[in-house]
């Protein structure tokens, strides 16, 4: 389950806008059976997702794409969606849509 495209206006930061919105975004996502959500994110928005109970992946990801294997140049987060979910060992590859 991915998470992307967060956004909150400037002057309505600070409200649980994002909290609210990311947390109904999980709850469904529990409903659909995956162990983990993931997002990619800029450096500055990591605090955020942290303080929301995200994780980041301390390895690279590499990402399938048309021209080849990338390195995702964002931060990967994660967070589990079930009791007792951990992030899988070893490499991280993902088929995507071009970025």
């Amino acid at each position: 389950m991915g998470v992307g495209g967060v956004a909150v206006a400037p002057d309505l930061r600070g409200h649980g806008l994002a909290r609210a919105v990311v947390s109904a975004a999980l709850d469904h996502a529990r409903t659909m059976g995956p162990r983990y959500g993931l997002l990619f994110c800029r450096p500055p928005l990591v605090p955020l997702y942290r303080r929301l109970g995200w994780r980041t992946v301390e390895r690279d990801v590499h990402v399938e794409q048309p021209e080849g294997t990338v390195v995702m140049p964002l931060r990967t987060m994660w967070t589990p969606l079930h009791d007792g979910a951990t992030w899988p060992a070893g490499e991280v590859r993902l088929l995507s849509l071009p970025m």
